[in-house]
Formats: C-alpha cells, structure tokens, sequence
C-alpha cells in the first residue's frame, strides 16, 4: 500500500503508470516493540487490516491468535462480496446489491446450484441469469478474448519478497482449478479470468476450505490477502524492532512491466473507457486518477 493516488496516463505509445510516493512504513515502525509495532500496522491501512496484523504478529515473532485467523477469512470474503455485489457492478451500469449473510453467500453467487460452473457449462451459467452470472456475462462482453491479457509467472517464496512482475493474485492459491484452466485457454489472463480467479476464491473461503495461515520460510513470513500474498519480514533486537520490511500484490502489479502495465497495453484504443474497470478488476489498493492523451 502506498499514500496518494495512482496516475495513469492512456497514450498511443502505451499506458504511463505513476505510482504514489511509498508512505515509508520501515521508519515508523523501527524503534517500537513488537507488540507496538504489530498493533500500529495494521492502523495505516483501510483495507487487509487483519492480513497485516497476521502477517506482522508472526513475522515479529508474536503469538497468532485463532481470532486472527477467523478475521482474516471473514476479511477476504467481504473483500471479494464488495467487489462483485457493489464495486464492479457500478462499473457496468449495473445496480449494486446488499452484501449476503454468511448463509446465504453460495445461493447469492451461483444461484441454486450454489456452486462454481464446470468448466464446460462456462457460457451456460453466464447466460443463466444466476447469482452473479449477469456481472461476469457483462464483464466477457466488455472484453474480447486477448483484450487486457497480462501473462506473467507464478509467484514463489523467492519473488514474492522482491518487487518485480509476477502473477501474485488469488489465481496462485488455485493454479489447477479446471474453470481458470478453461477460461484462460478461451480468453487469456484478461479481466474475465481474473474475475473468475476472485470467484473460486471466494468460492473456498466461503466452504471453509481456505488456507488463511501464515507460512515462514528463510526469515520471510507470507499470509493470504483477497488480492493474492504479502510477504513481510522483521528482525527485532533487544526487544525493539531494527529493521521491517513488506512485499504486497500492489507492489508486484504496479512493477516494471508488471499486470497493470500489460493489462492497459494490451488494451484496444477505442475501448480506453473500459480502462478503469479493468484497473478495479487488477485491485491496486488505492484511488486512481486516469486520463487519457490518444491524442499526444
């Protein structure tokens, strides 16, 4: 997460992409204890406040509480429900709907099936008129197959603490499910994939099948998020915090040649008005300010 806006020029040379200043998040944690400096973290985020409490208890060597864990799952799901019930619908002109109760969350996503769609029936279930099947009917009509596709590696334990281009979404916790397999060979990593990735997602956190523990390996402490997995790591001396450090899916989407630079390159010029839902879609994490200049 970084402070201020994310600009974003369309030009006919390419997107040009101008991150925020990085709010330097190592300067105010250094110095505090652990307990302090777990607290204050997740304090200057609006959104993955219990991912970053997680993470940070265990990359400071802190107990992680069940509560914890519940939290971060009950975060993931409102996360993907905000995205398909009232952000991307507005997108699309379409009307935005009250958040469903825990029990009603698989008959308001998939209808009465109350599950995800074979892979085979994909375009079935999008003319269905179920659950959520008009929005994501509306999103592939909004792209042609190849449009907005960004096709990136798989994240590992080595690059998800580096800052450069890879594919560090919810996709990675379902690399073999059949529905993402079968719309990336119809439609490429574009929006629509993407937006079926947030679908199976949420589809587990919502059976109860999703992993929301966090992992360490070689000092490095990684945790699930709703947009893909932080990696955060500490060292504490005598009590007090020397050093912090945190890799996000932002930071990976916003790197060189990175998703978000892909995506809007590979995005046609007459279809610039699309450009934001596309951006939504890839999730940033923070405001954007678009402007367009086909004409430079």
């Amino acid at each position: 997460m970084t402070g201020g806006a994310l600009d974003i020029a369309l030009t006919r040379d390419g997107p040009r992409i101008r991150p925020p200043a990085p709010l330097g998040i190592e300067a105010m944690l250094v110095g505090r204890s652990p307990e302090e400096a777990a607290e204050l973290l997740p304090r200057l985020f609006n959104l993955c406040r219990a991912t970053q409490s997680l993470g940070a208890r265990r990359a400071l060597g802190l107990e992680v509480r069940r509560a914890d864990k519940a939290e971060l799952a009950r975060d993931i799901m409102r996360e993907h429900l905000m995205r398909l019930f009232v952000l991307w619908p507005r997108r699309l002109g379409l009307a935005p709907a009250p958040l469903p109760g825990p029990d009603a969350t698989l008959a308001a996503v998939f209808g009465a099936s109350r599950r995800l769609p074979d892979p085979d029936q994909l375009n079935r279930w999008l003319a269905s008129g179920d659950g959520v099947a008009p929005l994501f009917r509306a999103i592939s009509e909004a792209f042609a197959p190849g449009e907005a596709v960004a096709d990136l590696p798989a994240p590992d334990p080595q690059t998800l603490c580096q800052t450069v281009a890879q594919e560090n979404s919810p996709w990675a916790r379902h690399r073999d499910a059949p529905l993402l397999a079968a719309a990336e060979a119809r439609f490429g990593r574009g929006p629509l994939w993407r937006a079926l990735a947030r679908l199976v997602d949420l589809d587990a956190c919502a059976r109860g099948s999703l992993d929301t523990g966090a992992q360490s390996a070689n000092g490095i402490t990684f945790v699930p998020a709703a947009r893909g997995t932080y990696a955060l790591s500490a060292r504490i001396r005598e009590g007090r915090v020397v050093a912090f450090s945190r890799w996000t899916p932002t930071d990976h989407l916003l790197a060189p040649d990175g998703a978000l630079t892909r995506s809007l390159a590979a995005l046609p010029a007459a279809k610039a008005h699309f450009a934001p839902l596309a951006v939504d879609i890839l999730d940033p994490c923070m405001p954007v300010l678009f402007r367009e200049e086909h004409h430079a």
